[in-house]
């Protein structure tokens, strides 16, 4: 015999039916096949609601009756041939004539028990089974429809019935050794008590309807039919890249199913699992897939987890105090104070000092646990040996699910380290001895994250994704975004790496798709983006709480660089081009770090100083390495270099300047470039990150601009440098006099920086130093005398931008 349980989503349609006709005629031998069917799609929760709002005295359940009534009579008019509806359409009639009266004496109570509430949703299995046998019989198929409560018994424990499965199983054995039949129809869901009152095995019951028959006749399968092809790694509405369980062991069924896997009811495997029956998960609408078989023993393929499940609306109780150590009993209390409430426990930890114990149940039942347990422990509230009913709310449980994970060393530390490194906090940790699964309690808005970044770690071998959102979309923005999108291949093939674009911002706009931005369009869609505010842009990436994320920041702007530790505060990393966070003041720069650290946040910013060249990780590794840095002697301006390379007194100085404003190599203000500033940024970063605490207002800054040409606007600046050409013709002067070459050079020695225009000879190393290029020479311990040197360039949006993009490259390894 085969039983075949066919849910409320294979069934919700006349379409979808006829599915199901079709599945069952391929099926179809000598041999008996037992069809359990759900209502249809949605019905039940219809006919809840009806009773809800007739007990609260709302007549608009008249209106939900009318919908219920309709829909079934439609799809007996749809699945049926006119001549033989009428017998159908007259028994849904009468099925819904009964739904009323019950509603109507409801309203007249104004009162729902749980005996009234089976009844009523008893109704939506009893008409879907009916239909479906009417149908059967109208394609030519001897089928008879049996009500389930007539062979599954329960207690009276309305809404959640258990199982008398010594009477059931003797009836179900009776019922069908007597019967001629080869196909049978019974509704799921619906049983009846000692007394013959309807009751029902609780939501998803159909399930178990279907493998309480399987087990109860030794069933050769048990076949669960729905809208997915068998079980899945992971919930397909969280994670997208999904792969398909094709076998799974009784036991991790279970487990998955218990904690959130709604593919199965979870009793429904102990029915089967004692008699060895094959399970089978298949998918209605394709039923070519193989789907999943549920056995007793796994697949053996080198994976220690079969899946990651979830369950959201969580609430973690914690009762502790100094006066539960060492005295035993405390645990049996609370138990016991939960079991008279009948609140179910979900999970269970205790820490080894005895002075607590946590227990995770459903969010509906925390107000009454609480009540439970402090009118419970009472006396040893009011004496201070125990704290009152600690409640947290807004939780959930993730759960890694697998047999092989017996004896194997690293699951848990790997799934640790994939949600710390992605700021998912964990509140509570359990795994049984069996040590077929590690369930942790999070907070409910990082369950998309923390599932996905577990399915990336234990599944998705292959690729790791990176959400990257960018701030600035000007030069070197724009040129980040043109070498992205030319390197998005070669990351994957080469890498391993998927790269998505899902946020771009400017300074009035911000672009958001989690599925990745078109990197070929993003002018025109960021040009039509809604309006929104960089401060804004920001608290959406936190609430978007996707994995693997990094901000890049390609900005100048103040506002931007003042987010930056509220990013890593949530173990986003941040990638930055903008100078102004590293080069304010020393107690910004070290929270930064710190926070870094703390929340495991990548907080890079090789582009400060050199754009694309390596200095500050040059820097880092000498540090790292235990060396000790002495002096450095430097040209970070590649503006400043270029200009004076460009300088001969027979153009303009301004006109110079000019140039290198529209070739891309200064600051959108050229007066920070000018004003020797922006190397004394530069060369106090590269002093902080070889460990001294020092200040912009530490720093000496032999100027070499007229105070005149710092005035004003920028049109302004330009204007006044025409005017003192005579200035700056005397300067080149005097260095081409005495064959020297000018440049802008910044020093740090002794914790002492100071920048400044200085006379190169032909013997220094800064003289043959041609167009933007920097160059930074450390003197080290192991470098006294021959400094170690990185020289090339170091100006422009493009090399800039290749700096960033390494950046971001150096920010996903873990």
């Amino acid at each position: 015999m085969q039983v075949l349980k066919f849910g409320g989503s294979s069934v919700a349609s006349a379409e979808n039916i006829s599915k199901v006709v079709d599945i069952v005629k391929n099926k179809t031998n000598t041999n008996k096949i037992v069809i359990v069917v759900s209502a249809l799609g949605g019905i039940t929760d219809l006919l809840l609601q009806c009773a809800n709002l007739a007990a609260t005295g709302n007549e608009t359940y008249k209106t939900s009756l009318q919908e219920i009534e309709v829909r079934h009579l439609t799809t007996v008019k749809e699945l049926i041939p006119v001549t033989q509806q009428s017998s159908v359409l007259s028994a849904v009639k009468k099925l819904c004539n009964e739904i009323e009266d019950i509603c109507n004496g409801i309203f007249l109570l104004g009162e729902l028990s749980d005996r009234t509430k089976d009844k009523i949703v008893s109704y939506g299995e009893l008409l879907s089974s009916q239909i479906i046998a009417a149908k059967f019989k109208a394609e030519g198929l001897d089928a008879e429809w049996k009500d389930s409560r007539e062979i599954i018994f329960t207690d009276s424990n309305f809404g959640a019935a258990l199982v008398d499965f010594a009477k059931t199983n003797i009836a179900v054995q009776q019922y069908f050794a007597a019967a001629s039949s080869l196909l049978f129809i019974l509704p799921g869901f619906i049983s009846s008590d000692a007394n013959g009152t309807t009751t029902t095995l609780g939501r998803g019951g159909s399930d178990y309807t279907a493998a309480i028959i399987a087990g109860a006749v030794d069933a050769s399968v048990l076949e669960i039919w729905t809208d997915v092809s068998g079980m899945m790694t992971a919930d397909p509405r969280i994670v997208t890249n999904i792969k398909l369980i094709p076998k799974i062991s009784y036991q991790e069924a279970m487990e998955l199913s218990h904690f959130g896997a709604k593919v199965i009811y979870p009793p429904t495997i102990q029915p089967v699992m004692s008699k060895n029956i094959p399970v089978w998960v298949k998918n209605t609408f394709a039923p070519e897939d193989e789907g999943t078989v549920i056995q007793n023993e796994s697949m053996k393929n080198g994976n220690a987890i079969r899946g990651i499940s979830s369950i959201n609306k969580i609430s973690l109780i914690s009762l502790e105090g100094s006066g539960m150590v060492g005295i035993p009993g405390f645990s049996k209390r609370l138990f016991e104070a939960l079991a008279n409430y009948k609140i179910n426990v979900i999970l269970i930890t205790q820490s080894s000092s005895e002075h607590s114990i946590c227990v995770a149940i459903d969010a509906a039942n925390a107000a009454a646990a609480k009540q439970a347990v402090d009118t419970a422990f009472a006396y040893e509230i009011e004496t201070k040996k125990v704290e009152p009913l600690f409640v947290e709310n807004d939780l959930a449980i993730v759960a890694l699910v697998g047999d092989n994970m017996k004896s194997h060393t690293g699951i848990a530390g790997k799934m640790f380290s994939a949600m710390g490194k992605n700021g998912v906090n964990i509140r509570a940790i359990a795994q049984g001895s069996s040590e077929r699964n590690i369930s942790t309690v999070i907070a409910v808005s990082d369950v998309a994250k923390a599932v996905n970044v577990l399915h990336e770690a234990f599944f998705e071998t292959t690729y790791k994704q990176v959400n990257v959102f960018i701030a600035g979309a000007g030069n070197v923005g724009s040129k980040l975004l043109a070498q992205l999108n030319q390197q998005l291949d070669f990351l994957k093939t080469s890498n391993r790496l998927v790269i998505k674009v899902v946020g771009l911002a400017n300074s009035k706009k911000a672009l958001l798709n989690d599925e990745g931005i078109d990197l070929n369009n993003w002018k025109n869609l960021l040009a039509a983006a809604p309006v929104n505010t960089i401060e804004g842009y920001i608290d959406t990436i936190i609430a978007k709480n996707l994995r693997n994320t990094i901000f890049v920041d390609v900005t100048a702007s103040d506002v931007v660089a003042t987010c930056y530790n509220k990013l890593l505060q949530k173990s986003i990393a941040v990638v930055a081009c903008n100078k102004v966070a590293c080069s304010s003041s020393y107690n910004y720069y070290q929270q930064l770090k710190e926070s870094a650290r703390e929340y495991t946040a990548k907080f890079l910013f090789e582009t400060n100083v050199g754009a694309g060249l390596p200095i500050i990780g040059t820097l880092n590794d000498l540090i790292s390495s235990g060396d000790k840095i002495n002096k450095m002697q430097a040209v970070l301006s590649g503006t400043l270099n270029f200009v004076f390379n460009n300088y001969d007194g027979k153009k303009s100085f301004a006109s110079v300047v000019k140039q290198a404003q529209d070739e891309g190599y200064t600051e959108p203000d050229p007066r920070l470039d000018l004003s020797g500033k922006d190397v004394m940024r530069k060369i106090m970063i590269l002093a902080r990150e070889s460990g001294e605490k020092i200040e912009m207002d530490d720093i000496a800054n032999n100027s070499f601009m007229p105070e005149s040409c710092m005035q004003g606007s920028v049109e302004n600046f330009y204007a006044e440098m025409e005017k003192q050409e005579a200035h700056f013709k005397s300067i080149y002067k005097e260095a081409a006099g005495k064959g020297n070459k000018l440049k802008f050079v910044a020093s740090y020695e002794n914790g002492k920086a100071a920048v400044g225009l200085q006379h190169i000879n032909p013997e220094h190393d800064f003289y043959h130093l041609y167009g933007k290029d920097n160059i930074v020479l450390f003197y080290t311990n192991r470098y006294p005398e021959q400094p170690m040197v990185v020289k090339g360039a170091g100006a422009g949006a493009e090399v800039t931008a290749s700096g960033v993009f390494a950046d971001i490259i150096r920010a996903t390894h873990n």
